[in-house]
């Protein structure tokens, strides 16, 4: 069924590409939702993740994947793809193929993988059970047909110089792009502004880290939201970082919530990529600013203000 027969039924079945909903019904419930469902597939891979719109499509995370689908998503995000099932991830990445969307990323998680000190000590210890969740990720990778990781090095260590922690940074990610290399994977470092005391914040750093690296499995993944809270000046540091990036994120600040809901010109970012040819993934990492279907349909039509900008 495409998405313009989608729009004109007052209550349809998620059949997005011939598949078979464990859901059969979704009524559309407004006529906005008619309207966004008749428009044509979004011009960048923006990236939903699970729960996002939960209030139309229910609590299945396939049948939440094909209204993605019917509303012009191309690709999904899911940080916590790792915790899931083999089974559903199978099962998630087999409803991807089928739907034409491209899987963006989820996180390389371990204990204390986002606010503690691991990769920055120089411990073997740390390293080990980094390069544990890294074999794990590739498995988790071919379930769902992913080919990008999320890699955080966790917080700064106050007795170690910024120089040698950033050696055993940079030792830590190339014992990671060596498993991930072989399988055409890439783990993509975000810089991050939760609190002070994270190691990796800034564009540049990023950069340079992974210029040190020298692996195409390890790149930058610049998080709009933490960007603009560390540094600012975004589409000038991401045209310094070009060569490094790999992978995009969304939130509005402050607050970060969609587009339109804070500070940041999204629409300016989003032609400046077109432009510049970006065919990656646009995570969208956020919450909705609205509640319930309303606060859904309101972020549908918040992308597509800020994707015809």
């Amino acid at each position: 069924m495409d998405r313009r027969s989608f729009a004109q039924m007052m209550g349809g079945s998620l059949l997005g590409a011939g598949i078979t909903s464990s859901q059969p019904t979704l009524a559309a419930s407004s006529s906005q939702l008619h309207s966004l469902a008749a428009e044509p597939p979004f011009s960048l891979k923006y990236a939903p993740h699970f729960g996002m719109f939960k209030n139309h499509a229910g609590p299945d995370e396939i049948d939440q994947l094909k209204f993605m689908h019917e509303m012009g998503f191309r690709a999904l995000e899911d940080n916590d793809m790792m915790g899931k099932s083999p089974e559903l991830q199978a099962k998630i990445g087999e409803t991807l193929t089928k739907l034409g969307m491209t899987m963006g990323v989820f996180v390389v998680k371990f204990d204390g993988f986002f606010d503690t000190q691991h990769m920055t000590t120089g411990k073997k210890e740390a390293t080990d059970m980094f390069v544990k969740a890294c074999k794990t990720a590739v498995e988790t990778a071919k379930r769902c047909n992913a080919k990008w990781m999320t890699v955080v090095p966790g917080n700064f260590n106050r007795k170690l110089p910024l120089g040698v922690q950033t050696g055993h940074v940079i030792d830590n990610l190339k014992r990671g792009a060596e498993i991930f290399e072989p399988h055409n994977l890439t783990m993509v470092l975000e810089p991050l502004s939760d609190n002070p005391d994270l190691f990796l914040r800034y564009s540049d750093q990023t950069y340079m880290i992974c210029r040190a690296v020298g692996s195409s499995a390890c790149k930058i993944l610049f998080d709009m939201y933490h960007m603009q809270r560390n540094e600012g000046n975004m589409i000038a540091n991401m045209d310094l970082c070009w060569e490094e990036i790999a992978y995009m994120q969304i939130g509005d600040n402050p607050g970060r919530k969609e587009p339109t809901t804070g500070e940041v010109n999204h629409a300016n970012i989003f032609k400046h990529l077109r432009k510049k040819g970006y065919t990656g993934v646009l995570g969208m990492e956020h919450g909705n600013f609205y509640p319930g279907k309303e606060g859904e349909v309101k972020l549908m039509e918040a992308y597509r203000k800020e994707d015809k900008g």
